[in-house]
């Protein structure tokens, strides 16, 4: 278990009992239904204790986090006015090209494009966005959301978001550089252009301003939230950052993501 996720709060019986069948969803990849558990969880620290429990039941280490809701149609989409975030085992970061099966390793998964920061020390809440331009690592990526829940996008709740490791599914992640050699400086990270294809057809293309402006901000925001719940960021720990766009239902085929400003492509190709 990772050092993060010890001495946290005991939770009441029926809420445990739900982190039970989350991790029975997880595992057998069978939906759950929200209304099954209305009233489990309204608040924020309960969503992110359901969360870290079940983190600590994947009995895997913490390979890093998904920020979600980092645009304002995003947010609008869940009734929320701040982004949240997901921690993910490392086994669910994996490196392009990548090839993922709906039968055997996904529900109900989307398709988004983000850029993955990767932190090459320990980061901390004095870190300024400078800071965080020179301590960490970027690549281009599509993370595939996915949730145990049936007829989850948009509709599920923002707190079951939360409890539910903001739906993270998997993050394909392509060539990692230094943040700081690949771009002259902490604006140029605001103005990267990517193009999301399916089997060779322009779905949509989207801006990295659609990050919380900047998605340095969205990394700032993060570190800046894990420090005040006592889990700091650690070396080597990656963060999908939030999309460009709005996801697209991930099908059958081959995908790929092209970025500017030297990042590349990630490409996943997607089987029953």
């Amino acid at each position: 278990m990772s050092e993060q996720l010890v001495n946290q709060p005991v939770l009441p019986k029926q809420t445990a009992a739900f982190v039970d069948d989350l991790f029975n969803a997880y595992q057998t990849r069978k939906p759950l239904v929200e209304a099954d558990y209305t009233g489990l969880v309204e608040d924020e620290q309960t969503a992110y204790e359901v969360q870290r429990e079940l983190t600590a039941k994947k009995n895997e280490h913490v390979g890093g986090y998904k920020v979600s809701l980092t645009s304002k149609q995003t947010q609008d989409m869940f009734d929320s006015d701040s982004p949240l975030y997901g921690a993910q085992v490392a086994s669910r970061f994996v490196q392009s090209p990548a090839n993922l099966h709906l039968s055997t390793q996904l529900m109900a998964p989307l398709a988004e494009v983000e850029m993955l920061f990767t932190a090459k020390e320990r980061l901390s809440s004095r870190d300024s966005l400078t800071d965080l331009f020179h301590k960490t690592k970027v690549a281009a990526a599509v993370e595939v959301p996915d949730s145990r829940f049936s007829d989850w996008f948009p509709s599920l709740s923002k707190y079951m978001v939360m409890a539910d490791a903001a739906v993270g599914g998997y993050v394909v992640y392509g060539t990692e550089m230094d943040t700081d050699q690949l771009f002259e400086n902490v604006d140029d990270l605001a103005n990267v252009y990517c193009e999301l294809f399916h089997d060779d057809q322009k779905l949509k293309d989207g801006a990295s301003s659609e990050v919380l402006g900047n998605p340095l901000n969205s990394l700032k925001w993060l570190v800046d939230k894990l420090e005040a719940q006592g889990m700091p960021l650690l070396a080597g720990q990656r963060v999908s950052s939030g999309t460009f766009l709005l996801p697209e239902t991930l099908t059958n085929g081959n995908w790929k993501a092209t970025f500017d400003k030297g990042l590349g492509a990630v490409f996943v190709n997607v089987t029953d």
